[in-house]
Parts: C-alpha cells; sequence; structure tokens
C-alpha cells in the first residue's frame, strides 16, 4: 500500500473525507423524526442491524460513554422507540430492543432517505453511476473497518 498522507494519494483522501462528510450531513437532513438527535437515530439504526444489545454493548458500538448511553436509552424507552427486556442469562442486567413503532419510522426514513439519494443518482451519467455502484462495497467496508 503506497504512502496516502503524499501527493496524490493525500488529495484523493482529502476529497473523499470532504464528499463523504458533506454528503453523509445532508442525508441527515432527510430524517422522518425531526424530534430525535442524530446520536438516537443511530443507536436505533444499530439496534435495526445487530438486534437486541445491552446499554453497555450499544456504549461500545455508538462510541459513547455507558451513563450517556443510558439516558439516551431513557429517551427513546420515554418516546416508545425501545424496550428494556431482562437479559436473558444475566437477570442482573437489561437488554434493549426497538419497537414496532420505531421499525416503521426506520423503515419510512430509509425510504425516503433512498428516494433522495435516487434523484441526486439521476444527475450522474451512465459511467459515473456505474463506477459509484461498484464503490459502494468498499464504501461499506471503510465504514466497518
Amino acid at each position: 500500500m503506497p504512502d496516502l498522507t503524499q501527493g496524490e494519494d493525500a488529495a484523493a483522501v482529502s476529497a473523499l473525507r470532504s464528499a463523504v462528510m458533506r454528503l453523509s450531513r445532508r442525508l441527515k437532513h432527510q430524517r422522518v423524526d425531526e424530534s430525535l438527535s442524530p446520536t438516537e437515530m443511530s443507536v436505533l439504526g444499530t439496534l435495526a442491524r445487530c438486534g437486541t444489545a445491552t446499554p453497555g454493548e450499544l456504549a461500545r458500538k455508538e462510541h459513547v460513554q455507558p451513563p450517556s448511553m443510558t439516558r439516551i436509552v431513557a429517551l427513546l424507552e420515554a418516546k416508545g422507540l425501545v424496550r428494556l427486556e431482562p437479559h436473558p442469562e444475566d437477570r442482573r442486567q437489561k437488554v434493549v430492543m426497538q419497537t414496532e413503532r420505531a421499525e416503521a419510522m426506520l423503515d419510512e426514513s430509509r425510504r425516503r432517505r433512498n428516494a433522495w439519494l435516487a434523484e441526486l443518482v439521476k444527475g450522474l451519467d451512465e459511467e459515473e453511476w456505474a463506477k459509484l455502484r461498484d464503490a459502494a462495497p468498499v464504501l461499506e467496508k471503510l465504514a466497518h473497518l
């Protein structure tokens, strides 16, 4: 792997960072429920992808401190978007589960964001769209490294 901190590679890394950040910000504005913070939406997304989790597991996955996650879970529970259940193996702990309401909200949010992004993609030519389509798995890999 070449040194990505020099020359054209460094410029490409910088351009990628900038483009991903701008696109991410624009996608965040396509939220269905404006009363939820981006962090709350992220927690719901993590639960949708990973299933039930303890607050501690969620804190690690979301890169926040456990007391912060406890507050976030309490807010989501008060909004009827998650519920706490006894841990199946450790009765001292609880697991967080998304509710059907949260699932429906996430589905609508995905639909809305996909529609918005599909409209943007219409502005690309076929070659640009093919490159972007081919880059999607690589970007997904980067997101999970």
